[in-house]
Formats: structure tokens, sequence, C-alpha cells
């Protein structure tokens, strides 16, 4: 299935399952419509299409199943929670049984602090924002520059300069889009049916990669 449109993408991506997060493990399902805005911004930039990826920290899957959709070689998902891994598995099911078979990609269960990943063209992620666990965050990052000369990664806008400066030390230059993040009530805490928060999309390319 060809994805025309920014549009057509974020309409499949909202068919997906999401889940209730674990608020020890700072999980986020990501919104379909700003999955779908960083997602095309990366295939315009030629990282997805015919490309090698990780989602790093998956959760249910959606920013991994939808470079799938835009034509990524090989997509590895990777989270610490088996029951993201299951999530995400049960979303390409769900998206095959909608004639969209997808065969090239791998579900890695571990913890991204200790795993051994393999080099890759692009790291895509909504990683834990940091909050209860400090430098969790930071530990994406680290984890997803040492594997692959491009990076689209999410952040509390709170901590963009900080984000910026890591990229910036990693030897990759940033370009950032700011969006209002819907947070749903998933939660008895939650008063909120909706909670919006100030998240960066970071864009970062290695300086003088080919890519």
């Amino acid at each position: 299935m060809e994805i025309s449109s920014k549009r057509q993408l974020a309409v499949l991506l909202s068919q997906l399952e999401s889940f209730v997060p674990d608020v020890s493990l700072e999980q986020y399902p990501s919104d379909s419509e700003i999955a779908a805005d960083a997602l095309w911004k990366c295939a315009m930039l030629g990282t997805i299409n015919g490309k090698s990826v990780i989602d790093l920290g998956c959760g249910s899957g959606i920013l991994g199943i939808g470079a799938l959709l835009l034509g990524a070689k090989e997509v590895i998902f990777v989270d610490l929670d088996k029951a993201m891994i299951e999530a995400t598995f049960r979303n390409l099911a769900l998206l095959s049984e909608n004639a969209l078979e997808f065969r090239n990609y791998r579900l890695v269960e571990g913890d991204v602090s200790s795993l051994k990943l393999p080099p890759v063209d692009t790291v895509i992620m909504n990683p834990p924002f940091g909050t209860r666990q400090k430098g969790a965050d930071i530990m994406f990052v680290e984890k997803a520059c040492a594997v692959s000369d491009f990076v689209m990664s999410m952040h509390k806008t709170s901590t963009k300069n900080y984000v910026m400066r890591f990229f910036e030390k990693q030897g990759f230059s940033v370009s950032v889009e700011d969006h209002q993040f819907p947070l749903k009530q998933t939660l008895k805490q939650h008063t909120r049916r909706i909670h919006r928060i100030e998240v960066s999309v970071f864009f970062a390319k290695r300086k003088g990669s080919v890519q």
C-alpha cells in the first residue's frame, strides 16, 4: 500500500491500539497526528524509505509501524516492557488483517541502557521525559546517537535547550518543531479528559554524514 499523504498516514495510525501507561516507566502514548507529522518530515528528509530503522522504547509501536507504512527496509521495535512488545505485535497483526502484510520487522524486549543494538540508518523514539527518573531521556538520546546518524526524538519542551546541547555535543545538527501533545485521561489521578503538554520534536543529523 502506498501512503500518498500525511493525512492518510495519520488515519491509519489512529486505528492502532493504544495502552494504559505505566507511570513508573514514564510511558506516554504518541498522538497519531503528531506521530504522522514527525514521520512525514523524516520521510521528506529521506530517512525512512528503504532505510533500516529502530523504534526505541516503542510502546505499542506507532512510530515504527508508521515507518513501515512509509517504506522502511526494516524496523526493529525495542521496549523494556513485555506488554508493549505484545501490543506492538497486535498492532502489526491488525494492519496485516487490513491487507498491509508486514514481514520486515523484529521485536526486541530489553533495557535500552544495556542492550546491544546494531547500527541503523534512523532511530525514531518517544522516550521517557526524565521527570521521574532523572537522565532517562538523555540515556535514550545517547544510545540513539551511538547507533545512527539520524535521530527523531520527542521531549518535553521545558528540556529543549538541554537536549539540543547534548545532541550538538555528540556532533549532530538539530532542527526542532514544537507541538501541543495531548495526554488522554487513562489513570485515576487524571482530572481532565485530555491534558495537553508542550512537546518538542527533534530532528538530529550527524554532521558530515551522507544521509
